[in-house]
């Protein structure tokens, strides 16, 4: 398995990017993977809801799908929304004819707002058709009993939590690891279900979400937690409290994930030197950089750059 080979994501577009292909680039690149997409259904929806729903052409999938998967040869495929027999039929086919080492499915039942988005008739045909192709299902608690697979994973929370744990275990995968391995590693990594939100404050959640966005926008060369804390008019021990207790982890795991994942973006997509991502970076050097690298992923830059 080549750990820097894309990874397929088959499924539908989620407008409000909480799920769907927009939620699959997100966690994948952020743990340093790349994604390669194929659309089946593009959805219109917002906080209340879906408000329109359109399929995209069996045909079309099935075109987009021989296009990337010609030409990137991906050996591990995440599946999510499947909303039509015909669109079933052209990834079944798909996947007999390229057999992709993991196969991984996710499937999306109901929408965040409970409209439901597979038939019975859909999902028999998923189960007699799809299923015995698949390495791994992960599904919410509700719908375990529809898909009986021999290897099934039942996460709560909802179909977010799900999609963005199937993504994670997808990256652990195509870096080589095996499937309990991958299983394990998810576990550890993602912060935990956030779907009793309620048990915390607007404003713990105000000001975790503001030091994300921070990361992104503002502070890119900015690694130091006290930093982040002052720009938030907080104090550094309260960031902490707020992170570890929304997300489980430290502030400055959160940070060092960000910059880890930000390097190997410039090292694969870029023709910047590693001495010139350094100092891009805020490092002091390019020693520096390539001992935070190579702890964090047990190779030097160069070396993934080659790889």
């Amino acid at each position: 398995m080549n750990p820097f080979s894309p990874i397929l994501s088959i499924t539908g577009s989620d407008s409000t990017g909480g799920a769907g292909i927009q939620a699959d680039i997100k966690t994948m690149q952020r743990l340093g993977a790349e994604a390669l997409t194929v659309v089946t259904s593009v959805t219109m929806q917002n906080t209340l809801g879906i408000q329109e729903f359109f399929d995209l052409p069996a045909d079309v999938v099935g075109r987009q799908i021989d296009a990337v998967a010609d030409d990137a040869g991906p050996q591990v495929v995440k599946i999510g929304m499947l909303h039509s027999l015909e669109t079933l039929a052209v990834v079944v086919q798909w996947l007999r004819r390229y057999a992709p080492r993991w196969v991984l499915f996710s499937p999306v039942v109901f929408s965040s707002r409970e409209e439901q988005l597979m038939d019975d008739e859909l999902i028999a045909a998923v189960c007699s058709q799809l299923l015995p192709l698949c390495s791994l299902v992960v599904v919410r608690q509700r719908d375990a009993a529809r898909f009986p697979a021999e290897h099934i994973v039942v996460e709560e929370g909802g179909h977010g939590r799900c999609n963005e744990w199937c993504s994670a275990i997808a990256v652990y995968l195509n870096q080589g690891l095996s499937l309990d391995d991958a299983v394990k590693k998810a576990h550890r990594t993602l912060p935990p279900v956030m779907a009793d939100s309620n048990d915390f404050s607007p404003r713990w959640l105000s000001l975790y979400h503001e030091f994300m966005e921070m990361q992104e926008s503002r502070c890119k060369n900015s690694y130091d937690v006290n930093y982040y804390a002052s720009q938030l008019h907080v104090g550094s021990r309260y960031l902490s409290q707020i992170t570890r207790k929304v997300a489980g982890q430290s502030p400055k795991a959160i940070i060092d994930a960000t910059l880890l994942a930000r390097i190997q973006q410039l090292l694969r997509g870029s023709s910047m030197t590693v001495q010139e991502i350094a100092y891009a970076l805020g490092f002091s050097s390019q020693a520096h950089l390539t001992a935070f690298f190579k702890k964090a992923v047990g190779m030097s830059p160069t070396a993934f750059r080659r790889n």
